[in-house]
């Protein structure tokens, strides 16, 4: 450290018990706090306090090269996390019914590289028949090859009867943008051409060119309450390998959630959900929400 000679012993042994502790904001409280108790030695405090912020990068720089490297050498099937999600929830649309509803959601986060898996289960049986039995997995990897651009894959499966699909089979790729990424608030748009086949309930099916956007908004309104917004549009060619001008059919799926944080694992979930379907098989119709109130705990 610089020489401190002039700076009572005090003050001294008071900085140097900040350091110890590592609380880097303990630090800077206690450095200013020395300077309005002996502002005659503001010279010296100052030379403290430059030595400490080098050795502070310092320590930032070697701490964020040992992570990276840690990182770097870590195999495929670690550094994975996740939450698992079960509740019930209220449909309105095609059916007024109650039911349960369970998800899974793993994410690897590397240096350059992301890849996150979705799967959802909503269903529902009244009277002793199925009124309700939709499912969704997706599997997207990332590639971060520029400070807020990345460019995406995604491949995708749904089965909806009440909406008059078997399987609904989708992949795409194109390239994505982090409008907003900082604590508390994050913003990410994504677009690119989509392939989808759909197998509808009477036997028929039918494939298309399609092009998919999509956003995904998270805000921290409260330090316990957080704003989640995720939305995915396709729209189809019809069948045609042209541009997309006059799409056939137009899908959007619209998810709203308003998660409290009870613990550090657990939160709860208040969720809207809408899908839409421009041109939904004959007898549908084409909007259906959903009311979700979740538990989700994280891993």
């Amino acid at each position: 450290m610089v020489a401190r000679a002039e700076l009572p012993d005090g003050a001294r042994a008071m900085i140097d018990a900040a350091v110890a502790i590592g609380d880097d904001t303990k630090v800077a409280t206690v450095i200013e706090l020395a300077r309005a108790t002996w502002p005659g030695d503001s010279a010296e405090i100052d030379a403290i306090e430059s030595q400490w912020k080098v050795e502070l990068a310092q320590r930032k720089s070697a701490k964020a090269a040992h992570e990276a490297e840690a990182v770097r050498q870590a195999g495929f099937f670690a550094l994975w996390s996740g939450e698992g999600e079960f509740g019930g929830f209220k449909s309105s649309g095609n059916t007024d019914t109650a039911g349960i509803s369970a998800s899974l959601k793993l994410e690897r986060k590397g240096l350059d590289w992301a890849h996150l898996v979705k799967a959802r289960v909503d269903y529902q049986r009244q009277d002793g028949t199925t009124s309700r039995e939709q499912f969704l997995a997706s599997y997207e990897p990332r590639w971060q090859f520029g400070k807020n651009v990345f460019a995406y894959g995604l491949a995708q499966y749904e089965r909806n009867r009440l909406q008059g699909f078997d399987g609904r089979y989708a992949v795409s790729g194109g390239l994505g943008y982090k409008v907003i990424d900082r604590d508390g608030l994050s913003l990410a748009v994504k677009a690119g051409p989509a392939w989808r086949v759909t197998q509808f309930t009477d036997g028929s099916s039918e494939s298309s060119l399609a092009g998919l956007a999509a956003l995904d908004f998270d805000w921290q309104v409260l330090d316990r309450l957080k704003l989640t917004q995720d939305t995915n549009v396709v729209a189809e060619t019809g069948g045609e390998a042209v541009l997309i001008v006059d799409g056939s059919n137009t899908t959007l799926n619209l998810v709203t959630g308003l998660d409290f944080e009870v613990s550090d694992r657990l939160r709860a979930r208040m969720a809207y959900q809408i899908d839409y379907d421009s041109n939904p098989p004959a007898g549908k119709v084409s909007t259906d929400t959903l009311t979700r109130a979740t538990l989700i705990y994280g891993f």
